[in-house]
C-alpha cells in the first residue's frame, strides 16, 4: 500500500491526543512516559508521568532517589519491575541521557520497541516501533496471518514495520500508528466504518477483523492463595519486604501465609500460638497478567511482650502509608 504512511500521518494530525510528553523533545521525559505507559492505559499513566517528571525532572534527580521512594511514587501502577528498572537505568546514565540508539537500547528495561520510540521521537532516528497496537494494525490491513508470538512472526512484522516507516517523520509516524491502534483499530469493536484505511484493509474486506492478529500460544494462568495478617501491637504493626524472584519484588506487605488452596490453618504460625486472629475480609480476587490471587485478611491483637520475628519489621501504625505496597495490599488495608 503506497500511501499507508501518508494516510496515517494525515489522520494523526487531525486526531492526535494532546499529551504533555508530546510537547517536548527531551529524551529523558520521553523515556519516562514510555516506561510508565508500558501495559498501562494513558488515562491511568498520565497522572504518574506528571508526578515523576515533577519530583524527578532529570536523570540525576531520579538516580539520587532511593528505591523505596521510587516504588512508593509508583504505587498502584502495577508491573513494579518497570520502576526498579527505571531507577537502575537512571543510575547508569551519569546524569546524561544516552544520545545513540545503542546507548538507549542498553538501558535496563528498554527493549527494541521502547528504544525505537524514544530515538524516533527525541532524535528523529528512523527506527520503527512494533508493539501490540502495531501488530494489530499491520495484521489486519495487510492480512498477515503469521502468529505474532512466533519467531517468524516477530521478524516478519518488524521488517514490514520498518519498510512502512516514514523516514522523514519517524517520530510522528510511530506515534500515529500507535494512536491509530489504540483509538481506531482497537482489539474489540474497532471503528472500521470511520477508518481511513478500510477500503484497502484486507481484514475488513474479507470479514476477518476479529480473527487478526493471530496468536499461537495461550498464556497459562495459575491461582495462588494469600492469607494476610494485620498485627496490632499497641501503636505498632508489622511489615515484611518481599524478596526477589516473585511478584511485587521489594514491596512491603503484611505478614503472609500462602497455601496451595483456599483453606488455611493459622494455628501453625508460631507467633500466633496464644491468639485467635479475626477474619476481616476475603477472599478478594486480584488478577495479574499470569496469575489470579485470592487473598483474605485477618487481624490479630498482640501484647507488647511478643517478640517480632526476624523477617518482619515493626513500625508505628501511623507511618504505614509511607511504605510502598501492592494494590492488593492497599485494598486490604482500606478494610482496617
Amino acid at each position: 500500500m503506497k500511501n499507508f504512511s501518508s494516510v496515517l500521518l494525515k489522520w494523526y494530525q487531525a486526531n492526535k491526543r494532546d499529551l504533555p510528553f508530546r510537547q517536548t523533545k527531551d529524551p529523558y521525559l520521553i523515556w519516562l512516559s514510555e516506561i510508565i505507559l508500558q501495559q498501562t492505559r494513558v488515562a491511568q499513566g498520565l497522572a504518574y508521568y506528571l508526578k515523576f517528571s515533577k519530583k524527578f525532572p532529570s536523570p540525576r534527580a531520579l538516580a539520587q532517589a532511593t528505591e523505596d521512594e521510587v516504588l512508593k511514587l509508583w504505587q498502584g501502577l502495577g508491573y513494579y519491575s518497570r520502576a526498579r528498572n527505571l531507577h537502575t537505568a537512571a543510575q547508569s546514565m551519569n546524569g546524561k541521557f544516552p544520545t545513540t540508539y545503542e546507548g538507549v537500547r542498553a538501558l535496563k528495561g528498554v527493549g527494541d520497541y521502547t528504544a525505537a520510540a524514544i530515538c524516533s521521537v527525541a532524535y528523529n532516528m528512523p527506527y520503527a516501533v512494533v508493539d501490540g497496537n502495531v501488530y494489530r494494525v499491520l495484521a489486519r490491513v495487510f492480512g498477515i496471518e503469521t502468529p505474532i508470538d512466533s519467531t517468524e512472526g516477530k521478524k516478519e512484522f518488524s521488517a514490514r514495520a520498518q519498510e512502512l516507516l516514514d523516514k522523514k517523520y519517524p517520530g510522528d509516524y510511530n506515534q500515529a500508528i500507535m494512536d491509530f491502534g489504540a483509538m481506531v483499530c482497537t482489539p474489540q469493536a474497532p471503528q472500521c466504518l470511520v477508518c481511513p484505511l478500510a477500503k484497502k484493509c484486507h481484514a475488513f474486506q474479507t470479514g476477518n477483523v476479529e480473527k487478526l492478529p493471530v496468536k499461537a500460544q495461550k498464556t497459562k494462568v495459575t491461582e495462588r492463595y494469600f492469607h494476610y495478617i494485620y498485627v496490632e501491637q499497641g501503636p505498632y504493626t508489622w511489615l515484611h519486604k518481599r524478596g526477589a524472584g516473585d511478584v511485587w519484588e521489594n514491596l512491603y506487605e503484611l505478614p503472609l501465609v500462602e497455601t496451595a488452596g483456599a483453606k488455611v490453618d493459622l494455628s501453625s504460625v508460631k507467633w500466633l500460638k496464644k491468639t485467635t486472629p479475626t477474619l476481616v475480609c476475603g477472599p478478594v480476587k486480584h488478577v495479574l497478567s499470569h496469575r489470579i490471587i485470592y487473598a483474605d485478611l485477618y487481624k490479630v491483637v498482640l501484647p507488647p511482650s511478643v517478640h517480632v520475628p526476624e523477617k518482619f519489621i515493626k513500625i508505628p501504625r501511623r507511618q504505614l502509608t509511607k511504605y510502598a505496597v501492592s494494590r492488593l495490599v492497599q485494598k486490604l488495608l482500606e478494610k482496617i
